[in-house]
């Protein structure tokens, strides 16, 4: 009878272990700040594109080896190919450039563990599905392709050698996040850093601080320890400021923040003043640099530390189109961000997905105020229990990630999504959750489904009765007809609040003047012309307060097929494939100058 019960009580335990062995945990916050080694560089693969591998018969994260002279194993990762990590497997090797499957990933690495210390490796971003196996054992998965994740293994770690796999799979399913379609390369591969971070046996997992929005002078936020020794003392210090606060986290390793800090530089585009700011635990300390600002909306007004501001902006993806890769290395922010600064911008929309923790902290440094978003994308079944969970759990990940960055002013839920009852619950659900975590920037999602009779457009999706402001994506010019030759349209809306035109353009290809009246030429004077008369459309909206043209550069997008003009790629740059400005690109930047 007793060693039925200790047999129940295994099972039960077994049970309620196993799924947090499978699921990774939340990334810890500020992971530049961290004691750790990179696992960067260059590692063995292995292609499958059958999935034989994660098969007990093949099982390729066993890595097994012949044991004498009659063994044999049919695969090794030694003598194969090899590939760049960070970096997109696409663009490493010729036979890959349109892959969608899995890839295994091999490297080993020496460590000397130590009985004070916990280990963890930390993924910045793997695309899109990833398993991770460390010295044979899986150790855990993680699904969705633009945020960080990490594993404690502490536990599973050897003194010296150790082998860790990684099975990437980019395949697009149906509940992906983003789904089946969308308008952007599917790069795929462990795309971001991998770390392996060690930390103190209680450590500083979480920290929020911020400005109130409704106070400019007091900081508020919460630090989060975790680990054994859960109550401790807390100080923060900002030294240039000559401010400490102490407080005492709770059995839960929490503590709240508000304390007042007066005498500050608040971060502005014309002025990023970061301050170094000091999180001490009784077993832990950690610093970043962090800035202060406020962000909030007054009826129409977007109100940046109290003043009104206009957003110029430029849509970008992460990805570098003269080396038709996914973007890694802060080489690449710096080209994106410097051509966006050379534009006349003052902020970027990072479309469509949480682009790098680096690529975010240069912005800032460089005064260009930041619009994040989700991956949801389109053709989302939001009636499906799962999204839900997937959805809320990547807008926890990217929240966590950068929520004390003032260059973020937006957190975006969604793109061009379409009204229904789940769509709408969904999208409420999300936005709560957002005020929930972040109370300090405002909210949105871009959408499409305006309503036109004759030269009027109307802003009538009930979402923005709950987003804080409005954001539009339009192409009238391009997919859709100006309504009538010498009339703009007159844009019409039921809501009290600002609107930013999220994207708007079309498509030119560079060097090409031929049949400057057809959009069906992709010329660079149709392309022209759309934003000169873009931009005498906005004049009469009282309400507008950014405006953010698609985009920056041409990219790489398959669906893209004319095999003239397009080629694979989406034409709407301001900028070619090779970087030369387009016509579009003066007007825009005129426009910036004179607003």
């Amino acid at each position: 009878m007793n060693k039925t019960i200790d047999k129940i009580k295994i099972t039960l335990l077994w049970l309620q272990i196993f799924p947090i062995l499978l699921h990774a945990q939340s990334a810890m916050t500020n992971i530049e700040g961290r004691q750790s080694t990179s696992l960067n560089g260059i590692w063995n693969i292995i292609i499958d594109p059958f999935d034989a591998g994660s098969g007990n018969w093949a099982a390729y994260y066993k890595d097994r080896k012949p044991t004498n002279d009659s063994d044999f194993v049919e695969y090794a990762f030694e003598g194969g190919p090899q590939l760049y990590v960070p970096g997109d497997f696409n663009s490493q090797l010729p036979d890959l450039k349109y892959y969608e499957s899995s890839i295994w990933y091999k490297r080993t690495f020496s460590i000397q563990t130590t009985a004070n210390n916990r280990f963890f490796l930390h993924f910045g971003a793997v695309n899109y599905r990833a398993e991770i196996y460390l010295n044979g054992a899986k150790i855990g998965e993680h699904e969705g392709g633009f945020t960080p994740f990490q594993f404690e293994v502490t536990d599973q770690l050897k003194n010296g050698d150790n082998s860790l796999i990684v099975k990437v799979n980019n395949q697009r399913v149906k509940d992906g996040i983003p789904g089946l379609g969308f308008d952007w390369f599917n790069y795929g591969g462990i795309t971001r850093d991998v770390d392996l971070v060690s930390t103190p046996k209680t450590y500083i997992k979480d920290y929020f601080i911020q400005l109130s929005q409704n106070n400019e002078n007091i900081v508020k936020g919460y630090v989060k320890l975790d680990g054994s020794t859960k109550q401790q003392e807390i100080r923060i210090s900002i030294p240039e400021l000559g401010a400490n606060f102490r407080t005492r986290t709770n059995e839960d390793g929490m503590a709240t923040l508000r304390f007042p800090l007066k005498n500050k530089s608040l971060w502005t585009p014309a002025n990023p003043k970061l301050y170094d700011v000091i999180v001490s635990a009784q077993t832990d300390t950690i610093q970043e640099k962090i800035g202060f600002r406020t962000i909030r909306v007054d009826g129409t007004d977007i109100l940046l530390n109290g003043k009104s501001i206009f957003l110029k902006g430029i849509n970008i993806h992460e990805e570098i189109p003269q080396r038709q890769s996914r973007a890694y290395h802060e080489s690449d922010y710096k080209i994106l961000l410097d051509w966006a600064k050379e534009l006349g911008c003052n902020y970027v929309r990072l479309v469509h997905y949480p682009h790098h923790e680096k690529m975010v902290k240069m912005a800032e440094k460089m005064g260009l105020m930041v619009w994040e978003k989700l991956p949801v994308y389109q053709g989302i079944d939001f009636a499906n229990e799962s999204m839900k969970e997937k959805m809320s759990l990547m807008l926890k990940e990217m929240i966590s990630r950068d929520q004390n960055r003032a260059a973020i002013i937006i957190w975006s839920l969604s793109n061009e999504t379409y009204s229904s009852p789940p769509r709408d619950s969904a999208l409420k659900r999300l936005y709560q959750l957002t005020k929930s975590l972040d109370d300090t920037r405002l909210v949105t999602s871009a959408l499409n489904n305006m309503r036109f009779e004759g030269n009027k457009a109307y802003i009538e999706d009930e979402v923005n009765s709950f987003m804080d402001v409005m954001a539009i994506n339009q192409y009238l010019g391009w997919y859709k007809q100006w309504p009538e030759a010498n009339k703009e349209v007159e844009w019409i809306s039921k809501f009290n609040k600002p609107l930013i035109f999220s994207e708007f353009g079309g498509e030119a290809v560079f060097g090409n003047n031929n049949n400057p009246e057809r959009a069906s030429s992709w010329s660079e004077d149709y392309l022209a012309n759309i934003y000169k008369r873009q931009f005498n459309m906005f004049k009469s909206i009282s309400y507008l307060r950014g405006v953010t043209p698609w985009l920056l550069v041409d990219f790489r997008s398959p669906g893209r097929a004319h095999p003239l003009y397009q080629k694979g790629w989406n034409r709407k740059g301001l900028l070619s494939d090779r970087g030369e400005k387009k016509k579009a690109w003066y007007i825009v930047a005129g426009y910036f100058k004179d607003n």
